[in-house]
Order: structure tokens, then C-alpha cells, then sequence
């Protein structure tokens, strides 16, 4: 009875052959997953469209489930040719190309493998950081030797000058002029080796002012020949020449040379106020006022409307008056900055100039006479005041 009941109360549409074929097609379909899934869900949609049209809905979801059928298949696929070819690029298989293929440059995928030869990168800083401090006390060493050898070649010519003396060679005249040097002067004797260059450059920015002033007399003549009324220019441009010449080279030249060479406090003072004297000469010169007998930018200009080729001439002349003005400031400046590194100072220039003074013979014999005509005054006032 049971049994009947049950078979009964079943769907009658679960019996249709229709059915049972739809069934067996999913159970195929969940078992092969590959390529038999596609081919067997085609076979049960001809199946179906054989047989008489089902309703509408139940068409409906039939179709639906096939295309998910589909759709896991695909997605069944890619995962299937992901894995291969991930497999393959692990575990690459060499195969000849074809004679045909042209091989490009693909990089290699197989793992990178350090050489035996190869060092570790912190060794290799390591040896460039050592190789570098290697060098770098090379390079003091050569230079500790250099100095040390400048030290015994100034040494020995110091000796050679005590026993033989020292006879002055500035200004290089020839032996049978009747006036010989007047000063002695040697950059690798007398000044030491840090201060050499700066020196030098001091004697080459005064030999560059002496060959300005000489050119400036020619400027001077020519502005005369055009312009008679520049006689005074003329022979101002002459005096400046024989005066300033060798007044400079002995009122700043020399006091900077002595001081680095003796390291005098009151010889960097002597230079300081005169070559701020000399500065101002320097742009007053490149100034050019009429009447003051230099070829500045003022004459230039002026002389330009007289005559072109003259004016060119001048405009130089002015131009060299300004590069000495800008070179004299430039190494004020660094002799300054030297000499505030060498430990000068005002009152050790006051020192060595009282020290100076007294320990001169003139001025040791002026001061005697000076006192002992003060005694003896002295004494006859007193002498005569007691007889009154």
C-alpha cells in the first residue's frame, strides 16, 4: 500500500523519457570536465529538440544550466593551459627551432649563478675605499718629501749665503753698468712655499702697473698730436711713470715681501695703508679727468670725437687701468685673508716697531746725545743755582 502511495503522489513528469535523457546528460556532464563536456551538453540539445516542446519555463532553466555547463568548462580549460604553462617556464624543455625561425634575443629564465670569480660587493668597497686611503697617503708622502727637499735646497743656500754673503740681483742689470741691483730678492729662498704664489702674483700685478703707466705716456702723446691743448696731460703721463714705478715697487712691493718673508706684523700694516693709497691711484686712473695725465675712460671718450684711431688707443689703456683697479682689490683681499691666518696682529706691530727702533744705531746714538746734552744742561742749571 505504501509503495502504491508513493508511486502515486510522484511527479508523472519525472517519468517522461525526456526527463530521464536530461538527467543522464548532467550526471555526463559533471563527470567529464574537459573537452567530452562540451560535445555530450550538444548531443542532449538535439536530444531535447527532438522531442515534443516542453513548456516555456521549464525550456528556460534547461538552457540556463547549460550554459553554466559551458561556462565551467571554460573556465576547466584556462586553468588546465595556466598550469602548463607555468610548468614549462619552470622546467623549460630545449628543443632545436626550426632552420627556417629566426631566433630573437629572449632573455634566459634560468636562475642567476654567482662566478667563483666574482667577489662580494662589500668586498670589493672594502679594497676601493682601502686602495683610495693608499693613495691618499701616497700623495702626502710625495708632498711631505717635496717640502722636506725645498726645506735642505733653502737651507743650504742660506749656509752658501752666510759664508759667501749676500750680494743683491733685483734689478738685473748687466755686470758692466755703472749701477748695480739695489735689493736682493728670491721667491724660493726667502718666501715660504704656501706663500710663493701669492707673492709672485703681487710682482707680476706691479710689473703689469709700471708697462700700463709706460703705454700710458704713448696714449698721452697721441692726444697731444691730435688735440694740442693735452700738453699738460702729456707731461704729467711722464712723471706719473718715473714717480709711481719704483715708489710702489719700494713702498708696498717690498714691506708685503719683507713680511712674508720675516713674518712681520708691522711690515703687513706698512703694506695695508699704502696699497689702499694705491687702490685709489688706481681708480682715479681709470677714471681719466682731464688734466691729470692718464688715458682714462673720461679722455678716452674725449679723445674718441678728435679722432677714432687715438680714442681706440685710450679706450685700452683705460681698460688695462681698470683690470689693475679689480686685480689690486682681488688681492687685497687674499693677502688680507692670509694674514689674518699667520697670527699678526696690531699690537705685536707696535712690539716690533719700538724693538726696531731702539735696536737701530742711528737712533741708539741719537738718544744718547740727546741725553747726555740733557745731563749736562742739566747739571750746569743745577751748578749754577747753587753759586747764586
Amino acid at each position: 500500500m505504501e509503495k502504491h502511495k508513493s508511486s502515486q503522489t510522484r511527479d508523472p513528469r519525472k517519468t517522461t523519457p525526456r526527463y530521464m535523457i536530461i538527467k543522464m546528460a548532467k550526471i555526463k556532464c559533471k563527470k567529464r570536465v574537459l573537452k567530452g563536456a562540451r560535445e555530450g551538453i550538444l548531443k542532449m540539445a538535439a536530444l531535447v529538440e527532438h522531442w515534443k516542446s516542453p513548456p516555456k519555463t521549464i525550456y528556460i532553466l534547461k538552457r540556463q544550466q547549460i550554459q553554466l555547463f559551458l561556462k565551467r568548462d571554460q573556465k576547466i580549460q584556462y586553468n588546465s593551459q595556466a598550469t602548463s604553462t607555468s610548468v614549462r617556464t619552470l622546467h623549460p624543455t630545449k628543443r632545436p627551432p626550426p632552420g627556417n625561425v629566426k631566433m630573437s634575443n629572449v632573455p634566459s629564465t634560468q636562475p642567476a649563478i654567482m662566478k667563483p670569480t666574482e667577489e662580494h660587493p662589500t668586498y670589493t668597497q672594502i679594497a676601493k675605499e682601502h686602495a683610495l686611503a693608499q693613495a691618499e697617503l701616497l700623495k702626502r708622502q710625495e708632498e711631505l718629501e717635496r717640502k722636506a727637499a725645498e726645506l735642505d735646497r733653502r737651507e743650504r743656500e742660506m749656509q752658501n749665503l752666510n759664508q759667501h754673503g749676500r750680494k743683491n740681483n733685483w734689478p738685473p742689470l748687466p755686470a758692466n753698468f755703472p749701477v748695480g741691483p739695489c735689493f736682493y730678492q728670491d721667491f724660493s729662498v726667502d718666501i715660504p712655499v704656501e706663500f710663493q704664489k701669492t707673492v709672485k702674483i703681487i710682482y707680476y700685478l706691479w710689473m703689469f702697473h709700471a708697462v700700463t703707466l709706460f703705454l700710458n705716456i704713448f696714449g698721452c702723446l697721441a692726444w697731444f698730436c691730435v688735440d694740442p691743448t693735452r700738453g699738460v696731460d702729456f707731461g704729467l703721463s711722464i712723471l706719473w711713470f718715473l714717480l709711481f714705478t719704483p715708489c710702489s715697487f719700494v713702498c708696498w712691493y717690498r714691506p708685503l715681501y719683507g713680511a712674508f718673508r720675516s713674518d712681520s706684523s708691522f711690515r703687513f700694516f706698512v703694506f695695508f695703508f699704502v696699497y689702499i693709497c694705491q687702490f685709489a691711484v688706481h681708480v682715479l686712473q681709470a677714471a681719466g679727468f682731464h688734466n691729470w695725465g692718464n688715458c682714462g675712460w673720461i679722455s678716452s671718450l674725449t679723445g674718441l670725437n678728435k679722432s677714432i684711431p687715438v680714442g681706440i688707443m685710450m679706450i685700452i689703456i683705460a681698460a688695462l687701468f681698470t683690470a689693475s683697479a679689480v686685480i689690486s682689490l682681488v688681492m687685497f683681499k687674499k693677502v688680507h685673508g692670509l694674514y689674518r691666518t699667520t697670527g699678526a696682529s696690531f699690537e705685536k706691530a707696535q712690539q716690533e716697531f719700538a724693538t726696531g727702533v731702539m735696536s737701530n744705531k742711528t737712533v741708539q746714538t741719537a738718544a744718547a746725545n740727546a741725553a747726555s746734552t740733557a745731563a749736562t744742561s742739566a747739571a750746569q742749571n743745577a751748578f749754577k743755582g747753587n753759586q747764586i
